[in-house]
């Protein structure tokens, strides 16, 4: 009776150590394959599917759709793959600790959403190569040698703005403007690369501009309301700290009178008024296409040059026009949406 009860509690140690490791799996989280290179054959006769690795920094509408549109391309070139998506949430430390796992499971690429996270790739590893997708600057975010030749593990597609366009498109909804507010997260090296560009067109146009940076969103609505009382109008980079915080930016907006102006459409549908943006879901695609070619057509990262936005929107925020009292120039009338 006594070794029954032994082997009884033995069982039942078994299966609890067994499901506590199957609860620490995430939802978000797929299974990697073996240690069966990809292409080579399992025991059953079956190809092995390709493991790739997706980091995101933050969940946001223009990030998930860039991961959208990454794996759609995927799925349109038919290629057999397995992905581990994991989002950092904002936090620095555990984009390095996605970073870290990743390398560690041995993936067969990475897609690096945002400029820190591919940041946090190419300090973890050089040879699995990345694919990056909605980072401005490759260059300025130290990760390649060139656009033109990268020269390292990693490459991609770059959402930089048209920004000289976006400012002439402030003065024409704000006729007569004066003086330029510039805000952005002096943490983000895409927001500070951007925002210096902003500075010189501006001031280029005659414009006075005033400068406003946060390192947290938990400073944002104090940095608005304090550019926006010295300001005509407000311009936005595309920022991952004031994407997180346009509901507050907007509050800001409406309560002082003063517009903002994003340099991402869905930014500009949280509260901005208008905006010529990248489209994110098919930047997403071309850095799915990139992927492709490394996947299945072995290209070198190295000498694969980074792209850029081939597909722009103008958006205008219906809601905020009217809210503001602002008359949207003919040209951007077939652009007005009102957010849902």
């Amino acid at each position: 009776m006594k070794k029954v009860c032994k082997l009884l509690v033995l069982v039942l140690m078994v299966v609890g150590i067994f499901t506590l490791l199957t609860a620490c799996g995430g939802n978000e989280t797929t299974q990697a394959p073996g240690n069966v290179s990809p292409g080579q054959e399992t025991q059953d006769g079956a190809a092995q599917a390709f493991s790739i690795g997706i980091l995101q920094l933050v969940t946001h509408p223009a990030l998930d759709a860039a991961r959208d549109g990454f794996l759609a391309a995927l799925n349109e070139a038919g290629i057999d793959f397995e992905y581990d998506y994991q989002n950092a949430h904002g936090d620095s430390q555990i984009v390095n600790t996605i970073a870290q796992r990743f390398v560690g499971n041995n993936v067969d690429l990475v897609l690096a959403i945002a400029t820190p996270s591919v940041q946090a790739m190419s300090a973890a590893t050089e040879s699995i190569p990345i694919v990056g997708t909605a980072i401005t600057s490759y260059e300025r975010a130290g990760v390649v040698y060139s656009n033109e030749a990268p020269g390292g593990n990693v490459t991609g597609a770059s959402d930089m703005n048209p920004i000289e366009a976006q400012i002439n498109m402030i003065l024409e909804f704000v006729p007569g403007i004066q003086t330029l507010g510039i805000v952005y997260s002096s943490n983000e090296a895409n927001s500070v690369y951007q925002a210096e560009i902003a500075r010189g067109i501006a001031e280029g146009l005659g414009l006075t501009v005033e400068v406003g940076t946060v390192t947290t969103t938990g400073y944002v609505q104090q940095n608005t309301l304090s550019v926006a009382n010295r300001v005509d109008a407000i311009f936005i980079p595309t920022d991952n700290t004031h994407a997180d915080a346009m509901s507050i930016v907007a509050q800001v907006s409406l309560e002082t009178g003063v517009p903002v102006f994003p340099g991402e459409e869905n930014m500009t549908l949280a509260g901005g008024v208008a905006t010529q943006s990248v489209n994110y879901f098919e930047l997403g695609k071309q850095s799915g296409q990139m992927a492709v070619a490394i996947l299945r057509d072995g290209a070198d990262p190295a000498t694969m040059p980074i792209q850029f936005a081939q597909t722009l929107n103008y958006i205008v925020n219906g809601f905020m026009v009217e809210e503001l009292g602002i008359t949207v120039p003919e040209r951007f009338a077939d652009s007005i949406v009102y957010p849902e």
